[in-house]
């Protein structure tokens, strides 16, 4: 059995192991064996290399441990069912550190009861992470209306632009070429020279 301790921040500003040693503390009251996957990414993705990985690598009867159910699912219920169906079909064993009740697995009736509360829980806890993102990105987008704030996208890079321009002036090198010298995609050196 291994213990696949999975941390998560949305962006890189934030610091995604901010709970990792409490977690590689917590994990070794099931086993001194455990694998940390971090990740910047956000947890309304399905889709996330980490967490990806960590489904690639599991095995039947490892444990998943996660900070809080937020770390591991800010999903759609569509979304959530689908990676809920992926850890079952691991045989993954979900261990959230802020959730007691599923620190323990009985037999018979009272673990059979246990597991259906949990299932629970964990529905209920990743819907409220949800409906809490949604809510914070509603009231940026009112606050920022309410301010005035209008975004105005981001800016060209005219030093680039104007690099671009000058190597397609010469005529020795194919688009391609001209992108990967610059630094930028083939399709910014198209937008870029059919502005011209």
């Amino acid at each position: 059995m291994t213990v696949r301790i999975y941390v998560r921040a949305s962006t890189k500003d934030q610091d995604a192991t901010r709970a990792l040693a409490e977690l590689v503390a917590f994990s070794t009251s099931y086993d001194d064996n455990y694998i940390e996957y971090v990740e910047h990414f956000s947890g309304t993705k399905l889709d996330r290399p980490a967490l990806a990985k960590l489904l690639k690598d599991a095995e039947k009867g490892d444990i998943l441990l996660v900070e809080s159910v937020d770390r591991l699912s800010r999903l759609s219920q569509d979304d959530f069912a689908t990676l809920k169906q992926r850890i079952k079909d691991k045989g993954l064993r979900l261990v959230v550190a802020d959730l007691p009740t599923t620190y323990t697995v009985s037999g018979g009736m009272t673990g059979d009861i246990l597991t259906v509360i949990n299932h629970m829980l964990i529905d209920l806890l990743a819907t409220m992470a949800k409906l809490d993102n949604d809510k914070r990105r509603e009231r940026i987008k009112q606050g920022l209306a309410n301010s005035g704030y209008k975004p105005t996208g981001k800016k060209p890079n005219t030093t680039k632009h104007n690099r671009i321009r000058e190597l397609d002036s010469q005529a020795n090198m194919t688009k391609e070429e001209i992108a990967k010298a610059v630094g930028v995609g083939v399709a910014t050196v198209y937008r870029v020279l059919k502005q011209d």
